[in-house]
């Protein structure tokens, strides 16, 4: 959904209304209110954010040089929506992203790189019993494929090489033909990025016969602090307090961030529990927060 308050867009709000529950959450774990909580799938991450920001900018009496862009697919990656977040944060003087908070309400201002990548493994199926050795085993050329990936890691430089998930097999007497893994990847920096997708091209096969080939890649590149100094000094003026911190997963701000577009991020939700069961928000700070959103929007467009 996108709106434009029309004339030379000065903001772009950026949210995303997609959760990760299956389908039938909802009924499982309805939209409750308890006690000045709010809970339910979806409601921190970031559905309670669109509220807030819809409630900010319906107390400015203007909303020209203004977008919002809620998309649909922010939890599998932005593939179809990136290159029109992109499009619009060019030349904006404020990419305001309302993600939830993090702890204690801080605005995020930093964020990892982050992406998946898939190791495909071909190997030749054979007869466990009767003829192991004619068959090219790929769960055991994938095992060493994680040791070797794993390695990838660079903890003291805040690169993550996390391998996730793994597939392998049809049969319990057949060797398996094909293995695949999955990796998640966490980068602070451009030039770690560079590195880890190079040495993901560079992966080899140990076992002869063996193939490899690898997909995926770091789609969310780093959001560096230094794309929301001026925007965190106006959100203090705003809401003295304010603290901001450096969080390890991946918003759409990555992306406007990436282009050297002023972002801030963490401007939705006060509560905790993003992806669980205990999902929640925090009722007493909604009008705090909504007021933030309407001042930094009324600032950064003011000529």
């Amino acid at each position: 959904m996108l709106w434009d308050g029309g004339g030379e867009t000065r903001v772009l709000v950026l949210g995303h209304h997609d959760t990760v529950f299956p389908l039938g959450t909802l009924a499982a774990r309805p939209f409750a209110v308890d006690d000045r909580i709010v809970t339910g799938p979806g409601v921190f991450d970031m559905l309670g954010g669109i509220v807030q920001g819809v409630e900010g900018l319906s107390r400015l009496p203007v909303l020209d040089h203004v977008k919002v862009l809620v998309t649909c697919d922010e939890e599998t990656g932005s593939h179809h929506s990136r290159e029109l977040i992109e499009e619009l944060a060019t030349g904006c003087r404020a990419v305001l992203v309302l993600e939830g908070a993090g702890v204690g309400g801080a605005l995020k201002t930093s964020r990892k790189g982050c992406g998946t990548f898939g190791v495909h493994v071909t190997g030749r199926a054979s007869h466990a019993g009767l003829e192991p050795e004619a068959g090219i085993n790929a769960l055991i050329e994938a095992a060493h494929q994680v040791h070797e990936i794993a390695a990838l890691g660079r903890p003291d430089l805040g690169t993550t090489v996390i391998p996730t998930l793994a597939r392998a097999g049809t049969l319990d007497n057949v060797v398996p033909a094909y293995a695949e893994i999955a990796v998640d990847v966490r980068v602070e920096t451009n030039e770690e990025k560079a590195r880890v997708e190079q040495s993901f091209a560079a992966l080899a096969p140990r076992l002869p016969g063996a193939a490899l080939t690898v997909s995926g890649g770091i789609g969310r590149p780093p959001m560096p602090r230094s794309t929301a100094i001026e925007l965190i000094a106006l959100a203090r003026r705003l809401c003295p307090g304010v603290e901001d911190v450096h969080v390890g997963g991946g918003s759409d701000g990555n992306f406007t961030a990436a282009l050297g577009v002023p972002t801030l991020d963490g401007l939705g939700a006060v509560g905790g529990g993003a992806h669980s069961d205990d999902e929640h928000l925090l009722i007493d700070f909604m009008v705090e927060r909504a007021d933030l959103v309407a001042g930094l929007v009324r600032t950064s467009t003011a000529d």
